[in-house]
């Protein structure tokens, strides 16, 4: 039988591409099985090993300036084409770079994206995915722009150096004219799976600000530097930052890569399931397993499994689906069956240690395997 194992990463325990190969060894060891793996994202963390796994691309580290300013090593990948390069903005300016008393809202920033993007550049790519998510800045991309060659100048027509989300209340005036021809030529897919707007109640400061580190004066103080920011954008290239849904996203990443950069924001997972071609890989499938760490109401909301599910139920593939932890079934989803991989009791740290994870996940796949045997 052809299976196709496409599993999104257990955060905090087994990656995708460890995952996959868990079920792959334990379908294996049930008998003869044909399994096809793809690593799998929703354009957050695990989006660009799993691009560059599923085309056969390469990685790339390059020393680039984190959300504090100093030096941090970041990883990307440029797709097997060889000019399209994926880059998650948490390698750059993410929360998982600091810990909690690092933490600082006005001033981390999102420079590291734009050096990111400019290496990429050297390196011959001119099309570019983007995963956004995790980011520890408020910065409306402020820190990006400037990497990029985008100058800000003040009331008294001073060069605006600062970096963070701080810094957006004092711009009067945008200047592009610096900006590489390189840069202007490339295009930009967004992953994106929020809708909120750039500033006020819903927006970047008050709903992801308090994650980030923000008390309550630092969200009053970056929403006001946000509306100020859109402000000025939109009286000087009549670009209405706050109409854009998903602006919001990423401290306001979300809203200076679909107006400065014209890319286009989309959800994650549909983004990923395009570029890896699932349907074409869905040819001559018997049946594919998918899964994630926790199943539930969430994984319907732009989550990999629900994406690959509803792709398989088009074509009448059945999707069997493992979780660590299962809080809801799907059934409308196009998911068959679900199976938690955890045996029994067993503690959060327990069942999330790496080890303890690709058994289970082994084990539950080689029970999967030996069923289905007795009836095929």
């Amino acid at each position: 039988m052809n299976v196709l194992v496409a599993m999104d990463s257990l955060k905090g325990s087994i990656s995708s591409k460890e995952a996959n190969l868990a079920i792959k060894q334990g379908l294996q060891n049930a008998g003869s099985f044909s399994v096809r793996t793809i690593p799998i994202a929703d354009g957050g963390e695990g989006t660009v090993e799993a691009l560059v796994e599923a085309t056969n691309g390469q990685y790339f580290n390059k020393m680039v300036t984190g959300p504090l300013g100093d030096p941090v090593k970041a990883r990307y990948g440029i797709l097997g084409n060889e000019h399209v390069a994926v880059i998650e903005i948490a390698e750059a300016c993410g929360l998982p770079l600091l810990v909690n008393s690092e933490k600082n809202p006005l001033g981390a920033t999102s420079y590291g994206v734009g050096e990111l993007i400019l290496d990429a550049i050297e390196n011959g790519c001119n099309q570019f995915i983007v995963g956004l998510g995790g980011s520890a800045t408020t910065d409306a991309g402020l820190g990006m722009l400037q990497a990029l060659g985008y100058q800000f100048f003040n009331d008294d027509g001073g060069l605006v150096n600062e970096h963070g989300g701080a810094a957006l209340t004092t711009i009067h005036h945008i200047d592009d004219s610096n900006v590489p021809d390189q840069v202007r030529e490339c295009h930009f897919q967004v992953a994106c799976d929020v809708t909120n707007p750039l500033y006020g109640e819903n927006g970047a400061a008050y709903i992801f600000g308090p994650q980030k580190g923000a008390n309550e004066n630092e969200m009053i103080q970056l929403d006001d530097g946000l509306r100020h920011f859109a402000s000025v954008v939109s009286q000087q290239f009549d670009c209405p930052l706050q109409m854009i849904e998903g602006a919001g996203a990423a401290g306001g990443l979300g809203a200076a890569f679909s107006s400065f950069l014209k890319g286009k924001l989309v959800p994650g997972v549909t983004l990923i399931l395009q570029t890896i071609g699932l349907e074409e890989t869905l040819r001559e499938v018997d049946f594919v397993i998918t899964g994630e760490g926790k199943l539930d109401h969430q994984t319907s909301m732009g989550k990999a499994p629900a994406g690959i599910a509803a792709i398989a139920k088009s074509h009448n593939i059945p999707v069997i689906t493992l979780a660590g932890d299962i809080s809801s079934a799907l059934p409308q989803s196009g998911m068959n069956a679900f199976f938690t991989i955890v045996p029994g009791p067993m503690t959060l740290e327990q069942a999330m240690n790496t080890e303890i994870a690709r058994k289970n996940l082994e084990r539950t796949a080689e029970q999967i395997g030996r069923t289905v045997r007795m009836f095929s």
